[in-house]
């Protein structure tokens, strides 16, 4: 998943203090219900179609408007990582050794029109993934039978074969081509939330799709800002997957810079903003706030994706030129220090496979000889393999997010580029819009700084995701695969891994499989990252979950 926001951090003395209570009190008798939260970010982060967007920033808010057969749920910790039923009563029957999953939907949902939800719903919402061309409609859905027509004529996709329906017993028939052990995972992210069949099959823009969850989004403007209200027919049916908010309204306001952000949220004038805290207030944050700032580890990464199809990374030894290039201890302390980063060599981060730490790309180190950690950067081979590679002197375009911490990275990041042997430039770009131009390769992109985290807890949200050549879709804004990698290997290897018989054989081809995105080096990996969250004094009951951060639906405001 992008980040439409990355988070600059420090270490905060003696600990993290936890706002209110623990879990849950009944939200509908609460003394703490009612009152707005109050939301501010830079500026909006694209679609709110919720099949499409593939931001954090949207995807945390619309996880309290729209639902999916499963979910990941609201809870703290390592139990936020692991499916849970939505709008499905139970977990689907596993059939077939894999290849087919059976779902009941459950009875009684309404949409936030007042729509009874139905199989056929269901059914129109997983073929609108196709249609709308959502970022993961090859990596996550293209198993399923008929999947490979869809994602050649989105039109007229159809999926027939893959998904059958029975309104009589409520019952969703998933069949895929090949055994996956993940899929339940793919079907609870959100791009697979259930929508109404009448949704037009195109990005919605800034029109807004109903939806099942406890809020609704009444009125939004990308310029401006949005406001959610409570979602009339909404019915608590699940605690664990969607609880009731505490909360009565949200307004989500755009504009603020980071500098005045962070003061309006220190004084209580927004009780939570995403955005970049500014390097030169981190000391301010840590000293004299620090009851309202929460610091918690991600499955995240920040890196450099190299088009490996035009000059000068179309060549190999151009792109390991820029990996030993890296000062990846100069990035981490332009993130926010080791507090809340580190070096990273690889592009897994930590905690998903073994050998956390180790380095093909430090001084006295390569692909088949790497060290324990990442020590030094190692300028003089960065020069040579340029000159090696032929493309010395040419000219480089950087994109970064035109914030304060990403424009300091890519300042770094230029210098590094024309000391090894470039002519290069900084392209500052919207947070709003960097991503889909970095991705369509109608914009000739050669190298951009992006930040990575998990949509699940797995090394394929990196290796494969941002890698697969199913996710690469030249001319368009949602090609995930920026690089444009497509290598037989991987994909013959990610293959075996969907048919692996338990999560130990797995990981073993998961290794393999990052040993060969190193030595193909199509990004650069520079630092793992944890995540920083800035709240009012009037905040409480402060809540956050492995996938969507702070539940806007945990938290109340005084």
């Amino acid at each position: 998943m992008k980040p439409a926001w990355r988070h600059a951090g420090l270490v905060l003395a003696g600990g993290l203090a936890l706002l209110g209570l623990p879990a849950r009190a009944d939200t509908q008798a609460s003394s703490h219900r009612g009152g707005t939260l109050r939301l501010t970010a830079a500026s909006s982060a694209g679609t709110l179609d919720p099949q499409i967007n593939y931001t954090s920033q949207y995807m945390q808010l619309e996880s309290v408007v729209y639902d999916g057969l499963l979910t990941y749920p609201k809870l703290e910790g390592p139990a936020g990582s692991q499916v849970v039923p939505d709008l499905a009563q139970a977990m689907p029957e596993r059939l077939d050794g894999g290849r087919t999953w059976v779902f009941t939907l459950r009875e009684g949902i309404r949409f936030s029109n007042g729509a009874p939800v139905t199989v056929a719903d269901v059914a129109a919402s997983l073929r609108r993934i196709f249609m709308v061309g959502s970022p993961t409609a090859g990596s996550f859905y293209g198993g399923i039978i008929g999947a490979d027509a869809c994602l050649r004529a989105p039109a007229a996709c159809t999926l027939q074969g893959g998904v059958e329906t029975d309104a009589a017993t409520r019952r969703i028939t998933i069949r895929l081509n090949a055994p996956d052990s993940e899929f339940p995972y793919k079907i609870a992210f959100g791009h697979a939330v259930i929508l109404p069949a009448s949704t037009p099959a195109h990005d919605l823009g800034n029109d807004i799709a109903p939806g099942t969850g406890p809020y609704r989004i009444v009125s939004s403007s990308p310029d401006r800002g949005m406001r959610l209200e409570r979602n009339p027919y909404f019915h608590e049916w699940s605690e664990t997957a969607q609880p009731d908010g505490y909360v009565d309204g949200i307004d989500y306001d755009f504009g603020l810079s980071e500098e005045d952000a962070l003061t309006a949220v220190e004084r209580g004038q927004y009780d939570w903003m995403a955005g970049l805290k500014p390097l030169d207030r981190l000391g301010e944050i840590g000293g004299q706030y620090t009851a309202q700032v929460h610091v918690y580890p991600l499955y995240g990464l920040l890196f450099l994706p190299m088009n490996v199809n035009i000059p000068p990374f179309s060549s190999i030894k151009a792109r390991q030129a820029v990996n030993y290039a890296l000062d990846r201890r100069a990035m981490t302390i332009l993130y926010g220090g080791s507090g809340i980063a580190a070096p990273l060599c690889r592009m897994v981060p930590p905690g998903l496979l073994p050998g956390d730490g180790a380095c093909a790309w430090t001084q006295g180190a390569d692909p088949d000889h790497p060290a324990p950690v990442w020590a030094h950067p190692d300028l003089a081979r960065a020069r040579q393999l340029v000159h090696e590679s032929g493309t010395e002197g040419q000219d480089v375009t950087l994109i970064v997010e035109a914030t304060a911490m990403d424009t300091s990275m890519g300042t770094y990041l230029r210098d590094m580029l024309q000391a090894i042997g470039y002519h290069a430039r900084l392209h500052p770009l919207s947070p709003a819009m960097e991503l889909s131009y970095a991705q369509n390769t109608a914009n000739h992109v050669q190298i951009s700084l992006m930040g990575w985290y998990a949509d699940y807890a797995s090394p394929s949200n990196f290796l494969d995701t941002v890698f697969g050549c199913e996710n690469f879709h030249p001319g368009s804004d949602s090609s995930i695969n920026i690089s444009g990698l497509c290598d037989p290997v991987v994909q013959a290897l990610v293959a075996r891994i969907r048919q692996a018989p338990d999560a130990q054989a797995a990981q073993v081809l998961w290794q393999q499989v990052d040993g060969r995105i190193t030595r193909l080096a199509p990004a650069a990996p520079m630092i793992s990252i944890s995540y920083v969250d800035l709240v009012s004094p009037r905040l409480g009951h402060y809540f956050s979950t492995s996938l969507y951060h702070m539940a806007f639906s945990r938290v109340w405001v005084r």
